[in-house]
This record gives C-alpha cells, sequence and structure tokens, in this order.
C-alpha cells in the first residue's frame, strides 16, 4: 500500500480482515492523508475536511473491520443548524440538518413565499438522479462502458428560451432556469465550488451534492475530523496492518507485466502480490496506465489549473457565544466574477467563505478563546497565482476575515494570531464522480492497465471526498478479494 491516506488505510483494514499481510508505506511521519490537524498554544484546527457528510460508509467500515462500531471509537454529533448562509443582499436563512421540509420552510420564511417550494422541487430531481447514480458512482467499480455515465441523470426542467425549449445542462443553468432566485442559484453555486467545480461548467448532476448533505445530514467528530483518521488507523492496527512511515516509494516493480511489489528510497525493495497506490502512480510505474478509451485522470479546470482551498485558522479571545451556529457561509457578492477568478487562474476580489466555528472545547486552551476556521476555493498553485508569496498569503487570509466579519463580530479584535495554508501545501482539490458531461468528471477506474496494480484515493473512482474515498477503499478490497467476478458493495 503506498499512501496512509483516508481511502488507502480503508482498504487496508478490509484487506487484512480477508486475510491479506498489508504493509502501507508512507513518506510522511503520519497517517490521514488530507484529514490534517494543526495545534499551537493549546488551540488545534482541522486543516482538510471539518464535517462529515454520509457517515454510513464509515460506519459500514467499522462494522466489517471489528466489533466496536464507529460510534464506539468517536463522538459522532449532529450539525443543527446544519449552515447559516449570508446573501450578498444581507439576507440570512438558517437551514436545519436533514430535515427537507424544515428547509423548505427556512427558506420560504427568508427569501420569501414559493423559494423554499422550488428548492424542495430541486431536490425532488436531484433524489431521481441520486437514484439513478448511486450504485455504478459510489458502490460499483467504474464499468466498462463507462460512456453510459456521460449522459446527465438530471431530470431537467424544459424551459421555453428564445422561441424554443431548452433544458438545464449545468448547475449555473440550473440556479438561473429553475430556482428563478439569486440567492437560491448562489447557494448552489456555493455547493459546487466547495467540492472545486465551476458552476458554469460542472454538469446538472452536481445536484447531487447538496441533496446528499441535506438528506443524509452533517456530522462533526468531537475533537475535529482528525479523529476520525486517528480511529481508522487505529483500526488498521487493531487488523495487524503494518505502518512504514518516512519511507518513500520512488518506483513500483513491474515483473513479467505484473505489479510485484515497490521499491523505496535508497534502494530497498518489498515485494507483493497486489499493490495499491493512493498516490499518483504513473509517475511510480514509468509507462502509461490506462488503455485507450479508458477514463483519464482530470487534467485541469476548462480554463486553466485544478482548484485547491485557501485556509485561516483563527485563534481568537473571548468565549464563543453559545447560540452560535457551526457553520456559516458568506457568499460571494458576484458568483459568475468569483467563477472566473478561481478557474482563470486569478484571485478573486471577495470569494465565498465558509467559516466554521465548532465550539469544541478540545480545540482550545479554556472556554475563553475561540478556535474558528475560514477557508475559501481559489485557483490552483503553479500557474499565475503563486501561493508561496508571502504578501500574497497574507493579503488573501485579510480578505477571508474581512468576509468572515459577518459571520463574527468584531473578529479583527479578537484575533490573537492567525496560521494559513494555500494550494501550495494542500494540492488541488479532487472533486468527486459525476455522471453527465460526457463523462468528463468521472475518474480513472480503481484497476490499471498492470494487472496488480490498483488506484484508491481521490484522484481515482469515485473520486475526492471523505465519503468517497471510503467506497474507492472499499472497491479497492473487493477488486482484490473477489476479482473480476466483485460487482459492487452491498
Amino acid at each position: 500500500m503506498i499512501g496512509a491516506g483516508m481511502g488507502a488505510m480503508a482498504a487496508a483494514a478490509r484487506l487484512a480482515v480477508a486475510g491479506h499481510r498489508v504493509t502501507v508505506y508512507e513518506r510522511s511521519e503520519t497517517y490521514g492523508g488530507a484529514v490534517g490537524r494543526f495545534e499551537r498554544e493549546g488551540f488545534a484546527f482541522d486543516t482538510g475536511p471539518g464535517l462529515l457528510h454520509l457517515p454510513a460508509v464509515w460506519r459500514d467500515l467499522f462494522v466489517k473491520t471489528g466489533k466496536e462500531p464507529l460510534e464506539q471509537c468517536v463522538g459522532l454529533v449532529q450539525v443543527d443548524p446544519s449552515s447559516r448562509h449570508i446573501f450578498a443582499d444581507g439576507t440570512t436563512v438558517s437551514l436545519p440538518n436533514a430535515s427537507r421540509a424544515g428547509i423548505v420552510s427556512a427558506l420560504d420564511a427568508a427569501l420569501g413565499s414559493g423559494a423554499g417550494e422550488r428548492w424542495g422541487e430541486f431536490l425532488g430531481r436531484a433524489r431521481d438522479a441520486w437514484e439513478r447514480t448511486r450504485r455504478p458512482l459510489l458502490e460499483e467499480p467504474l464499468r466498462a462502458d463507462w460512456q453510459v455515465l456521460g449522459r446527465d441523470p438530471y431530470p431537467a426542467l424544459r424551459h421555453r428560451r428564445l422561441l424554443r425549449a431548452r433544458q438545464a445542462s449545468t448547475v449555473s443553468e440550473v440556479g438561473a432556469w429553475e430556482l428563478a432566485d439569486p440567492r437560491l442559484a448562489a447557494l448552489l453555486d456555493a455547493y459546487a465550488l466547495a467540492y472545486g467545480l465551476d458552476p458554469r461548467h460542472a454538469p446538472a448532476s452536481a445536484a447531487l451534492l447538496p441533496y446528499m448533505e441535506q438528506t443524509f445530514g452533517s456530522w462533526y467528530v468531537e475533537g475535529g475530523m482528525r479523529e476520525l483518521a486517528r480511529a481508522v488507523y487505529e483500526r488498521c492496527l487493531a487488523r495487524k496492518v503494518e505502518f512504514a512511515f518516512g519511507s518513500e516509494v520512488t518506483g513500483i516493480l513491474d515483473k513479467d507485466g505484473r505489479a510485484a511489489g515497490v521499491e523505496l528510497a535508497r534502494g530497498a525493495v518489498a515485494e507483493a502480490d497486489h499493490v495499491v497506490a493512493g498516490v499518483e502512480a504513473a509517475d511510480l510505474v514509468g509507462q502509461e496506465l490506462w488503455r485507450d478509451g479508458d477514463v483519464k485522470p482530470q487534467g485541469g479546470s476548462a480554463e486553466g489549473q485544478l482548484p485547491g482551498r485557501f485556509t485561516v485558522l483563527l485563534a481568537l479571545r473571548g468565549t464563543r457565544p453559545a447560540e452560535v451556529v457551526h457553520r456559516t457561509v458568506v457568499h460571494s457578492p458576484d458568483a459568475a466574477a468569483e467563477a472566473a477568478a478561481v478557474f482563470g487562474g486569478r484571485t478573486d476580489a471577495r470569494p465565498t467563505v465558509t467559516v466554521q466555528r465548532p465550539g469544541d472545547p478540545r480545540t482550545t486552551p479554556d472556554d475563553g478563546h475561540e478556535a474558528v476556521t475560514l477557508s475559501a476555493t481559489v485557483s490552483g498553485h503553479g500557474g499565475q497565482v503563486d501561493w508561496t508569496d508571502p504578501a500574497l498569503r497574507e493579503r488573501y487570509a485579510d480578505v477571508l476575515i474581512e468576509a468572515a466579519a459577518a459571520a463574527v463580530p468584531q473578529i479583527r479584535e479578537r484575533v490573537l494570531w492567525h496560521e494559513t495554508l494555500t494550494p501550495a501545501e494542500t494540492g488541488a482539490l479532487a472533486g468527486p464522480a459525476l455522471a453527465g458531461g460526457g463523462g468528463r468528471y468521472l475518474h480513472p477506474a480503481n484497476s490499471t492497465r498492470l494487472p496488480g496494480l490498483y488506484l484508491v484515493g481521490g484522484r481515482a473512482h469515485p473520486g475526492g471526498g471523505l465519503a468517497h474515498a471510503g467506497m474507492s477503499g472499499a472497491l479497492v478490497a473487493g477488486l482484490i478479494v473477489e476479482g473480476a467476478d466483485f460487482r459492487g458493495s452491498q
């Protein structure tokens, strides 16, 4: 196993239970991949995802790999309200957790009669898309005739435009033609953007993203998401998975046309019957991993670099008020300009900012302080934007703090210190697999052209996100244990 990310560990635990001897080689000194943690002066912050969606994926892992269920290994708390939204015109709305009726009522009350009904009807169409694609997108290996997934499963309404009927084919068109309120459109755009998707080009099937969150709920892991990574790591150890930290893999052995182990730094070799890569594997093999007609890795956005995430970790003086919402989204005043900047290799003057205020005593030195995380989707590193530039980092941190003032009164006066993380450190966002768009939003299959080599994690089917990473681990384990007869998770 190459890499100790969440998808790789999910595969490792399942394979160990199935009787395989598993060794994980990780070049860093810790596990968890993007699910990281930053600690300073008694403050602790998640440096990756802050909330858990589709917890059933991780519950299934713990059920299949041991006696202790997930809830016995970590504290899971439903976040209610799921999120608060502050729109450009100053309108605010708090959306309850996993309650479609409650969401409809909240939107009607905040945005005017009819807004909630339109959103509810949109969620109904999103449910249809979910039911049509749930198994092939999350629970089954990528099918050989993946081209059928190039058709968008979202049942868009017919919209009369310029004397002819048309149907929305992108997220932005769904917002403009079906939701008919710029604030509802901004709500939908923000879901796509948070996953690194361009609302102007992402297929209408991205409606699955708000549907999944608003149907299955948002959960906080007590102590931070890093606690989930710890629990998965400890489950691996309990199943006798071995970890070699500080061990960089420099190559994958190819013996008689089959993956036969890995080469490590300083010339060491570890032979294996199967190799699972939770990292980019093509350079390690030295050959193309995909056949003609296979889904290829995403090479970039429609206009430039794949986007990343800019994060500001704030240590604040002062107690967090009890009534504060865990997550607030402060929307950009111009969503179209924001998308053009993010996917055009520029910094936006005022991005959509997510404010996380968990109110967890394990994240602060005492109850007289608060740990707050700000984040925004931004253009990736290495194009026109150099995120290693200290002046740019500080300037953009200030942009996020200014926006967050709408959610955290007197935020500037409360700041003790802050730290920034950018795409230069955390890399590009890996979007989830989506049907539609001619298949451009699918990810390479978990099995490769080289027999015995498998791909796991956000750059392989079914794409990025914690739930998707967990499913990729289940799929890889199934392919190794059951072989070509494997038809998907049950």
